[in-house]
């Protein structure tokens, strides 16, 4: 039941704002249309980060997407003939654990 949570929330958040950021971050940011050119900018993005609110949207938008992905490549693992046991559930909700304390120790060091 907990990662089937994981599992949802991330689909949830991917589908409601995955193409969004998307689109956001790799092209009207970048080619300055509809954003200004600077949004993506460096003292932008770290002041953004910093703030506590931006600290829970990135954690929540990296720990909740990155345990989607590994829900989703842990079942399609049947599909390429590769036995989906102990190891293999080890290795995928394993490394996706390490992306969600990654993603925390790396948001709190750069402080607030």
């Amino acid at each position: 039941p907990v990662f089937w949570l994981l599992f949802g929330a991330g689909g949830l958040l991917s589908a409601l704002l995955g193409a969004a950021l998307v689109f956001i971050t790799g092209l009207a940011a970048t080619l300055g249309w509809p954003l200004p050119a600077d949004l993506l900018a460096y003292p932008r993005m770290l002041a953004f980060a910093q703030h506590g609110l931006g600290k829970a949207f990135l954690f929540g938008v990296v720990a909740l997407f990155a345990w989607h992905a590994v829900h989703r490549i842990f079942h399609s693992l049947h599909d390429l003939g590769i036995p989906a046991g102990m190891p293999a559930r080890i290795a995928c909700y394993g490394s996706a654990l390490v992306i969600t304390l990654v993603a925390a120790a790396s948001l709190l060091a750069i402080g607030f």
